[in-house]
């Protein structure tokens, strides 16, 4: 069953028949904002960015993938979605970012995920914004391991942008360290600096 994702929680990346997961997803599921205007309700597009960066053992960034770059050495994104869910939750992912601990660069000591809203729409007014990690692929979800609840979290609220977890190597072993803090960055190129400032 999936847990509820805290600050500092470690996930095991140990599979239930032994050795350790090769593949994980982290993916972001969220819809559009409901507004009343003269004429009836309208809904506005929301365009939320997952994006990932991988770092070496000097704290350096070697490569981002984000909507503009969708895949790096073992990690593929799904693709921008820019607008999420018109028509209500239909329990898929809008974007997902794939993670094959094979093929990742030997020089990855961290891999760090983040979430920016490219409008600048706060986080407390987008539906059902979620993420989750996964084992499956993008279009597939195996096993759901943990989730972060952002539409209902009130520390998510005047936010549009937060950090959301990290993969790191320790001992020649991937594992996994929820951190899911709101930052003050308004571009994902400053979440990125704040990354490297705090969180490495």
């Amino acid at each position: 069953m999936a847990i509820s994702l805290k600050k500092g929680q470690r996930i095991s990346l140990e599979k239930d028949g032994g050795g350790q997961l090769t593949q994980l997803c982290v993916g972001v599921n969220w819809g559009a904002i409901e507004t009343k205007g003269l004429f009836g309700k309208n809904k506005v597009a929301v365009d939320l960015d997952a994006s990932c960066g991988t770092f070496d053992g000097n704290k350096n960034l070697l490569e981002l993938v984000y909507f503009g770059q969708l895949s790096a050495k073992g990690i593929q994104h799904s693709g921008d979605d820019l607008t999420g869910d018109m028509d209500g939750d239909d329990g898929l992912d809008n974007e997902v970012i794939v993670v094959n601990l094979l093929q990742v660069g030997s020089d990855v000591n961290q891999i760090v995920f983040v979430l920016n809203s490219f409008q600048g729409q706060d986080f407390k007014d987008i539906p059902f914004a979620s993420i989750r990690l996964y084992e499956g692929t993008s279009g597939r979800v195996d096993k759901i391991h943990a989730t972060f609840d952002i539409a209902n979290d009130p520390k998510f609220f005047g936010s549009v942008s937060m950090v959301m977890g990290k993969l790191y190597k320790k001992d020649s072993q991937w594992k996994f360290t929820a951190i899911g803090d709101p930052t003050k960055d308004k571009k994902l190129e400053h979440t990125i600096g704040t990354v490297q400032a705090q969180y490495l």
